[in-house]
């Protein structure tokens, strides 16, 4: 049973943008804390935004400023922004939902910013 969906990865010209989204079940949605990771080739999995207690969010301090992690609730689906990318964005990304129980990952969606 597929919990999180990703969507939205490509190719992209450096300076672009694109726009991820990740559709999930209503009681993951509900229920547990969702942010988007990325893994880049021969690197470590790393956090790039999530939605933190009280509704905030944080960023990884390499995408400030240019990527935005927002919600839909009437859909049960998150997004990340990602404006002016540049070749280090390039990556899969992962959709990945937390609570004090375990969590879930998505199947992952590739970017890739190249010229």
């Amino acid at each position: 049973q597929v919990q999180l969906v990703e969507s939205g990865g490509g190719l992209v010209q450096p300076g672009g943008s694109l726009r991820l989204s990740c559709a999930a079940s209503r009681s993951i949605f509900v229920n547990y804390g969702m942010a988007w990771y990325r893994q880049a080739p021969g690197r470590q999995r790393e956090l790039v935004a999530g939605f933190i207690s009280g509704g905030g969010t944080n960023y990884a301090d390499s995408v400030k400023g240019r990527f935005t992690i927002s919600r839909d609730n009437a859909k049960n689906t998150v997004y990340l922004q990602m404006n002016s990318l540049k070749s280090e964005d390039t990556a899969v990304y992962y959709c990945n939902a937390l609570s004090r129980t375990g969590g879930y990952w998505g199947q992952g969606t590739q970017v890739t910013v190249s010229s």
